[in-house]
């Protein structure tokens, strides 16, 4: 039996229907948006030309700061009226975009009615890459870099000054002049700067120069305190000096902060053909390393502190300091900290150039050196390969005028969206620019972008944009742009 609170008379059952009916009167019906608020409008944006699974990117703008972006079509209700702009921008469409027609629309909304607004997609012609000129008549340009959110550019000389470009114009003065601790002969100098991850609020940076001795000197320094492009010359604290004997060459030099918040720094071997020392392979020397060093707490007194997860901290096995070994030259590397990826490009002997992949958090990781030049043995017939770590990339030293590989960064700037996640690279005698894409532990689609020869390709840079720069024996700086 039926509980009776169950039972309707016919009177109810009319009033019930006739909530229901009221009820799906106020929701719209069918037509899938919700009805005006008295006094506003609606927007209907179509968005056409997009193949399954690649979303639009329309953003649509109005009066109260309205701002709403649109991937799908769809209807945009209780708008207050007025004029709407709509900035359709291009999208990704495997390594080609789609470009948006019209990329820039207004349409009046009114009160009680239904505006209308239509974007269609259609391939775009396939990306070309030209270099812009930044800045010239600079002596050696060696390295570029930005502190974090700031719009200048810190450009290295390599005789040992640091310049400033602000708002497109090279200052006069430089940020910094160490030009009397430092030497260009051989491949010495001043080689690279990084600006530490909180610089806005503690002023710090770090250089990494050879000394009128040829040793490697890691040194932190500071902003003056009344003066945003000077930095203090009385702020100079040795973080770490390692001895670079006999030879001018094998430097390494670049300095970075990783996506862990510690500073790491890449040194050559020691210099000549062929590591005579065996330094890359002695995990008791920090020369032809990765090193990975602690300096947030930095002082006279203890400089820098072994990070926990470095793979000879605390054991009898080899410096706490080395994070990675068996490297030649790595005169560039970079962190791709999207997709955590570590990218080291090795200068080779005489016969392999070559760029090694690998997770960020891999520590230990023996890149081969003396015993193998790329994927090919050294100076023998056959060696050991087990636990070496063999690079994604490589090219002959040689090779249509090559000599030495220039390493690059994984691109993740704004402007150049169909570039995303490529890495890019060049060649100090060649100049030209290539990429490739990495993934599922390969690289694919090496891609020459057709670059004519520049002079010699001294770095890459990076600005806090994460553009991409080029800086050429020359004396100029070049940003990489679309055509």
């Amino acid at each position: 039996m039926r509980h009776p609170r169950c039972r309707h008379s016919p009177a109810w059952q009319a009033l019930l229907l006739a909530c229901c009916l009221a009820l799906l009167a106020s929701c719209g019906g069918g037509g899938g948006h919700t009805p005006q608020a008295a006094g506003t409008g609606s927007l209907s944006v179509s968005i056409g030309g997009l193949p399954a699974g690649v979303a639009g990117a329309v953003t649509v703008g109005g009066p109260g700061g309205y701002r709403k972006t649109l991937t799908l079509s769809g209807t945009l209700d209780g708008l207050a009226p007025g004029a709407y702009t709509l900035v359709a921008a291009s999208v990704v469409q495997g390594t080609g975009s789609l470009a948006p027609t019209p990329v820039s629309q207004q349409v009046q909304v009114s009160a009680g009615a239904t505006a209308s607004a239509s974007v269609a997609y259609a391939a775009a012609a396939p990306l070309a890459l030209r270099l812009q000129e930044v800045v010239s008549g600079l002596s050696a340009p060696i390295f570029l870099t930005a502190p974090p959110g700031d719009s200048r550019l810190f450009i290295l000389e390599r005789a040992g000054r640091v310049r400033v470009v602000q708002n497109g114009s090279l200052l006069a003065t430089p940020f910094l002049d160490i030009s009397t601790l430092t030497t260009t002969s051989g491949e010495r100098g001043l080689l690279s700067l990084a600006f530490h991850p909180q610089y806005a609020s503690n002023g710090y940076f770090f250089l990494y120069y050879s000394n009128l001795a040829g040793d490697i000197v890691i040194e932190r320094r500071q902003v003056s305190a009344g003066n945003a492009n000077v930095a203090d010359p009385l702020s100079a604290l040795t973080i770490l000096t390692i001895a670079h004997p006999t030879f001018g060459n094998h430097y390494g030099g670049l300095l970075s902060f990783g996506p862990d918040g510690y500073l790491y720094a890449g040194t050559g071997d020691g210099g000549s053909a062929g590591d005579p020392p065996g330094n890359a392979q002695n995990t008791n020397v920090l020369l032809g390393k990765l090193l990975r060093l602690d300096v947030s707490a930095s002082s006279v007194a203890q400089p820098y502190a072994i990070p926990a997860g470095n793979p000879f901290a605390g054991t009898a096995g080899g410096r706490g300091e080395i994070w990675a070994y068996g490297l030649r030259n790595p005169w560039r590397y970079a962190f791709d900290v999207p997709a955590q990826l570590l990218y080291i490009a090795d200068v080779g002997q005489s016969r392999r150039e070559e760029v090694n992949v690998h997770a960020v958090g891999q520590a230990g990781n023996n890149y081969g050196w003396n015993i193998m030049e790329g994927t090919q043995c050294y100076n023998s017939s056959s060696c050991n390969q087990a636990g070496l770590v063999l690079p994604a990339v490589e090219y002959d030293t040689g090779s249509a005028g090559s000599c030495s590989i220039t390493g690059g960064y994984v691109y993740r700037g704004a402007a150049l969206p169909e570039l995303a996640g490529q890495y890019l690279y060049s060649d100090y005698c060649s100049g030209w620019l290539k990429s490739f894409s990495y993934s599922n532990g390969a690289a694919s689609a090496v891609k020459d972008w057709g670059i004519a020869n520049v002079g010699n390709i001294m770095s890459f840079g990076q600005d806090a944009q994460n553009e991409l720069y080029m800086l050429s024996a020359t004396g100029t700086v070049y940003r990489i742009v679309r055509q």
